[in-house]
This record gives structure tokens, C-alpha cells and sequence, in this order.
């Protein structure tokens, strides 16, 4: 059943030790640089892997929140965050231009991708920022999403994302990851995650359910201890 369309990207520069495994099977790498983890050194590593294996990447900023990994929200103020985040996409510029690699898209990580999901106000925020600063630079949102709403009112290029590791709520938000079973770790579940997809374009919920959704790419996050157990076969069975 292949759906060579759309793209695979995973979220990388995290620290995880099997990214030489994981990149050949992914189309696009959203690096970590600075806010929830990464620095110049880790930055290089993984473009030097996405070089190497001729994908394309990414920034991957966040919260200026290493102790919390980005997942936790934060009460910050917006020019505090926005200063935060021209930082960490600078940085990753500059790795970027040493490894003759271009900037080929921006995704926010974690809480703030989540929060901007569902805080019109915080959507404004960003989607400014980046009309400015970075106006033809893709943004990966969440369908339905207010950042998408915000990104297409203001012209800013997005292209839809979609976890197919992740459990779904009925309303299109993620399960929260305290629950059971709201990472999806094993080969089976991830399959079962995404044939729906694949076949009817929906995906099913935690309850069961189905939503009709589009999207562009499909994300895993390189940090599923499951990964290199599931992405080859998930690789081979919608994309080979």
C-alpha cells in the first residue's frame, strides 16, 4: 500500500543513540537546539548523519525548558519566549551552514506544539514571529489546530502533521503521555494506528473512534523505545 507522499520526519538531536539506524528510514529530521535539550556539538551530530544519508532537516525549538525535556507548559512571558526561540533556531542556522544544509522546515516541540495547538493567543504569538523572521519557512501544525488556523490567516507555508505513534483524543488532541498506551511502542499497535489512515484517511482514537483528518507527514519520535523495532516494518509495509 504505498503512500510515497507523504513524508516520514522524526524529532531528533535528543540525545538517543540509534539515530545512524533511524535516518535512513525517515524522509525529514526536526533537531533539537537548546530549549528542551541539544547544543552546537549535538546539532552537528545529527545534521552530519542527515548529510551523510541525504535527508532533509529541521528546527526543533521549545520552551526554554531542559529540565522538563519541553513537556511541561510555561508561563512565560511572550517576548521572553520569542527571544528563546530566535535563539535556538539561530543556533541551528548556524550548525547548518557549517554542514551546507538548508533550513527545511520548523516544528515547535512538546508543550509549546501543544499548547499552540489550543491557545489562539499563543498562536498569534508565534505565527508573528515567524511571519517576520522566517516567512517561507514551512511550520508543521496539527490539523484543526488553532497555530494552523493562525498560520493560514497570516500566509505562513505549513504542512500538516500527524504522530503515528501517539494516541489521539476524540476532539484530535494527544493522549496525555501519563496515560497507558498514549506512546505506542509496539509493531502492532503503530500498524493498526495507521492502516485506517493509510486506507480512509482517519485516524482512530483512543475510545475507538474515527476522524477524518489530512496531513502531509507522519512523525515518530526518535526517543520511542520502540522505534527500530517498528519503523523498518512500518517503513516497508505503506512507503516500499
Amino acid at each position: 500500500m504505498p503512500q510515497p507522499y507523504y513524508t516520514i520526519n522524526c524529532d531528533l538531536g535528543e540525545g538517543i543513540p540509534n539515530e545512524a539506524a533511524i535516518i535512513p528510514l525517515i524522509d525529514l529530521a526536526s533537531i533539537a537546539c537548546g530549549g528542551h535539550f541539544g547544543n552546537r556539538e549535538s546539532i552537528s551530530a545529527t545534521l552530519k548523519l542527515v548529510k551523510k544519508f541525504g535527508k532533509k532537516a529541521g528546527a526543533h525549538p521549545s520552551y526554554p525548558d531542559q529540565e522538563n525535556f519541553g513537556r511541561k507548559s510555561m508561563s512565560i512571558y511572550p517576548e521572553e519566549l520569542i527571544e528563546s526561540l530566535r535563539n535556538q533556531i539561530t543556533l541551528f542556522l548556524e550548525v547548518a551552514k557549517e554542514e551546507n544544509i538548508e533550513l527545511d522546515h520548523i516544528k515547535f516541540h512538546g508543550a509549546l506544539y501543544n499548547d499552540a495547538a489550543q491557545n489562539k493567543a499563543l498562536a498569534k504569538v508565534l505565527i508573528n514571529f515567524l511571519i517576520q523572521e522566517f516567512p517561507k519557512t514551512p511550520l508543521f501544525v496539527p490539523p484543526y489546530s488553532e497555530i494552523e488556523k493562525m498560520a493560514i490567516k497570516k500566509n505562513l507555508p505549513v504542512k500538516r502533521e500527524i504522530f503515528g505513534d501517539r494516541a489521539y483524543q476524540d476532539n484530535f488532541k494527544l493522549v496525555n503521555r501519563s496515560l497507558n498506551n498514549s506512546l505506542l511502542t509496539q509493531q502492532n499497535q503503530v500498524f493498526q494506528h495507521l492502516i485506517s489512515f493509510f486506507k480512509d484517511s482517519k485516524i482512530r482514537t483512543y475510545t475507538g473512534k474515527l476522524l477524518p483528518v489530512q496531513a502531509d507527514t507522519i512523525c515518530f519520535h526518535g526517543d520511542n523505545p520502540g522505534i527500530m523495532g517498528f519503523l523498518p516494518f512500518i517503513r516497508e509495509q505503506f512507503w516500499n
